[in-house]
C-alpha cells in the first residue's frame, strides 16, 4: 500500500510515483473494425490466451499549456507509447484551425516502440468582444488508430 511504508507505519509524505507508472490508457473510442488480416500480427503459442495484443498509452494523457500570451506560439511533446506486442499504425486528425492547435508528427508503423507527438498551439483570442481576461481553449485531439480512436485533451488559458 502507498499509504503505509515498508515497517508498517503510517506515511508522513506523499509517494511520488515514477512516470512510467503513471502513464494510463487514454480516453478512447473502439472502431467497428477490430480484425485485419492484413495488419502484422504476431502468432506465438504463448501469447494465444492473452486478448488485449494492441493499444497505446499517452504519456502524458492530456496537455495542460496554463496561461498563455496573445499571439505567441508554444509546443509541447506527448510521447504514444505502443504497448501491445503487433505493430501498429495511425494518423491524427488535425484540429481545426480556430483552435490554433496542430499535431506535427511522423506517420508509419508503431511496432514495439514509441512515437513522439509535438503539439503546437498558437494563442489566439477568437471572437471580436474583449473579455478582459483570460480566455479557455480546450480541444480533444482524435487519434486515430487500427482498433480504436484516442482522445487527447488539451488546455490553455490565453491572455
Amino acid at each position: 500500500s502507498l499509504t503505509v511504508d515498508v515497517t508498517g507505519q503510517t506515511r508522513k509524505e506523499k509517494v511520488i510515483l515514477p512516470s512510467y507508472l503513471q502513464e494510463k490508457k487514454p480516453n478512447s473510442i473502439p472502431n467497428k473494425k477490430i480484425e485485419d488480416p492484413v495488419a502484422g500480427k504476431v502468432s506465438i503459442s504463448s501469447l494465444a490466451t492473452r486478448q488485449d495484443l494492441t493499444g497505446f498509452h499517452l504519456i502524458p494523457p492530456q496537455v495542460t499549456f496554463g496561461v498563455l500570451k496573445e499571439g505567441c506560439t508554444y509546443a509541447t511533446t506527448v510521447i504514444m507509447k505502443n504497448v501491445g506486442v503487433n505493430f501498429s499504425r495511425f494518423r491524427v486528425k488535425q484540429p481545426p484551425p480556430y483552435t490554433g492547435l496542430r499535431v506535427m508528427y511522423t506517420p508509419g508503423p508503431v511496432a514495439g516502440l514509441q512515437v513522439e507527438l509535438e503539439i503546437e498551439i498558437l494563442a489566439m483570442v477568437i471572437g471580436g468582444e474583449d473579455t478582459g481576461g483570460l480566455e479557455e481553449v480546450s480541444h480533444d485531439i482524435e487519434i486515430l488508430t487500427e482498433t480504436e480512436t484516442l482522445l487527447l485533451p488539451v488546455k490553455a488559458n490565453i491572455l
